[in-house]
């Protein structure tokens, strides 16, 4: 290969590289998180083999008739087992495992004529299920394919001789009925976009196939918000890639400062922001007194009539907030418009001044269940005018009033909204614990175990209904 060649390659590799969507949402499920999930699993497939239901069986073989009907599993002894497959998926593995059935006979052998309940034994049951997982098209995750072998090395009935044929159907009896649930897709679904409330949706659609090694399951998820009036206007993610360390705790969620802002665009865009300030601007007496005080000369220069009339501020948004996250916390700066207005009645408002509000807020970010809240406090605030210099100076004495006003009547108001937080990509039934929260240039990273708070029978028949929470 020339060295031309192995430039353009090279050239194109960093390329390929550089366009590659970083993810804003990254989840790592570990062994100890699939070790909880074995027991549910195991629990899952018994429930599932104990309801299989087979049609009644006739067959015919010389002067020999039987007819089978009426199968039950009385009795089920698993010994299995979950793991990772790396670069594969999950694999599934019963082991010299027994399996009791009862089933209703009716026999015909020349003029011999047999009917009633059989109880049969399977002994040494092997089933060998791998779960190949990747997303799909549309950027879900799926089972692509099922791979399912399963044995019996012995079956035992009460009696034997040439009756004892009608057995042989066991074997594949079982085998089909493993394959009837793998078939079912037992696997943990979400929605790839869902509304969050009236405002903003979000993107939670697989950006590659998942990584699968010995101790972890690793998914990269688009994790973007969008304006529901507007789902094609969004930011472009030049966040940083979140990187997980972590094995200790049963899974871990990492969220890149583009999760946090695509959230903000969007609600901007969506004019969330605008409804919290007009719904909440309530000036108090001291400061109304004070700012007239200020603007007294501006107000006697426009027309002193204006001097008995009250006064007002126009709060506005100016520009989509944004989101820093470094080891020593996270915190959103917001640039707004205040106005100051006067407003004599029955006649238009009149401006005294329009001057620049630059805020900043740390935030808290918590999780409860498996949704994601935010707790914002207001730390560092300035105002600037944007007439003059001059102006700005004389405004400082405005900044503290200005600052508690914000502080008792607006940052409630924000905070209210933002503790009904943000579903995470986890099904119904399954919530985080114990969650640990942990600060990154750039990223967090939240640790947890998990509860199943229903059985993963319920799970999947919510799922299969359609009686998911779409209000993520």
């Amino acid at each position: 290969m020339g060295l031309l060649q192995v430039s353009v390659i090279f050239l194109l590799s960093l390329i390929t590289m550089t366009l590659a969507e970083p993810p804003g949402c990254k989840i790592r499920i570990t062994d100890r998180g699939l070790e909880m999930l074995k027991a549910e699993t195991k629990r899952f497939v018994e429930e599932e083999l104990s309801n299989i239901t087979m049609p009644e069986m006739r067959g015919e073989e010389g002067r020999f008739q039987y007819t089978i009907k009426d199968v039950k599993i009385t009795e089920l002894n698993l010994t299995s087992d979950l793991r990772f497959q790396p670069d594969v998926g999950l694999l599934f593995e019963v082991q010299n495992s027994s399996i009791t059935l009862n089933f209703q006979r009716r026999i015909l052998y020349w003029l011999f004529y047999d009917e009633g309940a059989i109880n049969a034994s399977a002994e040494g049951v092997d089933i060998f299920t791998v779960l190949h997982l990747s997303k799909d098209k549309e950027g879900r995750l799926k089972i692509s394919n099922v791979s399912c072998n399963a044995s019996i090395a012995k079956m035992r009935a009460r009696f034997s001789g040439t009756l004892g044929r009608v057995y042989d159907f066991i074997g594949a009896f079982l085998t089909t009925g493993m394959r009837f649930v793998l078939n079912k897709q037992v696997c943990l679904l979400f929605s790839m976009r869902a509304e969050v409330d009236s405002y903003v949706g979000i993107d939670y659609s697989l950006l590659n196939d998942p990584v699968v090694t010995e101790t972890s399951l690793d998914m990269d998820f688009r994790g973007m918000f969008y304006d529901l009036k507007n789902e094609n206007e969004t930011l472009v993610n030049y966040a940083v890639n979140p990187i997980v360390r972590e094995y200790d705790r049963m899974i871990y969620l990492a969220l890149s400062e583009f999760f946090f802002d695509s959230g903000l665009f969007s609600y901007f865009k969506g004019g969330l922001e605008k409804q919290l300030l007009l719904d909440s601007f309530q000036m108090p007496k001291d400061l109304e007194m004070l700012l007239r005080t200020t603007y007294l000369g501006t107000i006697m220069m426009l027309n002193p009539a204006l001097i008995e009339h009250p006064l007002s501020l126009e709060l506005e948004v100016t520009s989509p907030p944004r989101s820093t996250i470094k080891t020593s916390g996270a915190s959103v700066a917001v640039n707004c418009n205040l106005k100051v207005l006067v407003l004599p009645p029955g006649k238009p408002a009149v401006q005294l001044s329009s001057m620049t509000m630059v805020g900043k807020f740390n935030a808290k970010v918590s999780m409860k269940g498996k949704r994601l809240a935010i707790h914002l406090d207001l730390r560092r605030f300035k105002i600037f005018s944007n007439q003059s210099a001059l102006e700005s100076l004389a405004l400082i004495p405005l900044q503290g009033p200005l600052k508690t006003m914000l502080q008792i009547s607006v940052v409630p108001l924000i905070n209210n909204y933002t503790k009904r937080g943000v579903q995470i990509p986890l099904p119904d039934g399954i919530d985080f614990i114990e969650e640990v929260v942990e600060y990154h240039n750039g990223y967090i990273i939240v640790g947890a175990n998990l509860h199943f708070r229903t059985g993963l029978r319920e799970i999947i028949e919510r799922k299969l209904s359609g009686e998911t929470d779409n209000s993520i």
